[in-house]
């Protein structure tokens, strides 16, 4: 049996398979887990993470036998990526397999935040109804769509705003090949552009707080954020300061700078969606992306590589 190190739980049953299959220890369950790394980080080969746990270069320069990362997610910004590859270590994820739900979940965001469903919700739990009517909203269909990073998913939301007639454009580092969007290399262009503003973009230095006040008041005051990328891709009190002088409509948030804490500043404006990092929380795709994880852990155990690396 190989010995993995653990660093965050996933679910009990993901959990339990694991320990059926191999040695693990669980990291999180260690009285002092970086004492335990000094003392005992060299029996590891391989460890088990999240894009939620992450592993830190101070963890990974305690694991000398390290041999290959295998994390839950697609983000991978809370991995040590570049130590790793100095050192010759793969690190795997689990794409494709949310790439549905989260751009699902994104165009139910825009919609929500368009439309005010969440506000109008509480507009009648209050009681407010029979006091006044409700404020007028946002159309979606055939409003302007700017996405913000062109991978699979980013390409996904794209093809579902199709669905409501919207014209879409997006921002990366270079064009997508025979790709029938228009790319727009100037990111405040694509703000000033678009009436919703789409994030779907990795996160990490290179896109550390790449909306920032010039881009959010090139979206202007009829523009919507929507965020379902990293919390770290926007520059959060811009944000915040940008909702309060209606520099901007409003924003759909998913992800935040530093979860699970949302600044209560968001928390008190009505013209705020506020989830607690769900893109991918379906039953079925949380099990795809187990069921991936569990398959590229065993495919480097059997093989020595990886089925899904970076």
């Amino acid at each position: 049996m190989s010995k993995i190190l653990q660093i965050g739980p996933l679910s009990e049953n993901f959990n339990q398979a694991l320990a059926a299959e191999h040695q693990v220890t669980a990291l999180w369950q260690q009285a002092d887990p970086q004492a335990f790394l000094r003392e005992q980080g060299a029996q590891f080969e391989l460890v088990a993470t999240s894009a939620r746990f992450g592993l830190s270069a101070g963890q990974m320069e305690l694991l000398p036998s390290l041999k290959a990362i295998c994390s839950f997610g697609v983000g991978y910004d809370a991995i040590a990526v570049e130590q790793a590859r100095d050192r010759g270590i793969p690190v795997s994820t689990t794409p494709d397999v949310l790439t549905d739900c989260v751009a699902d979940l994104a165009m139910g965001m825009l919609i929500d935040i368009a439309r005010r469903i969440a506000e109008s919700d509480r507009f009648v739990r209050s009681g407010d109804w029979e006091k006044r009517g409700f404020p007028l909203a946002m159309r979606v269909s055939g409003m302007r769509m700017g996405i913000v990073g062109f991978g699979s998913i980013g390409q996904a939301i794209a093809r579902r705003a199709g669905g409501f007639d919207m014209p879409v454009r997006y921002h990366s580092r270079r064009p997508v090949a025979d790709s029938p969007y228009t790319h727009e290399a100037d990111l405040q262009e694509l703000a000033r552009w678009a009436d919703f503003l789409v994030l779907a973009c990795p996160g990490g230095d290179a896109t550390r707080n790449l909306i920032n006040a010039p881009v959010l008041k090139a979206l202007g005051h009829k523009g919507y954020l929507i965020n379902i990328a990293r919390g770290s891709v926007v520059d959060e009190p811009a944000l915040i300061d940008a909702l309060q002088q209606h520099v901007i409509a409003g924003a759909a948030l998913d992800v935040f700078a530093h979860e699970p804490k949302v600044p209560q500043a968001l928390r008190e404006m009505n013209n705020v969606l506020l989830l607690p990092h769900v893109g991918s929380a379906t039953v079925q795709t949380r099990q795809q992306m187990e069921d991936l994880l569990t398959a590229n852990i065993k495919a480097f155990v059997e093989s020595g590589k990886l089925l899904t690396p970076l």
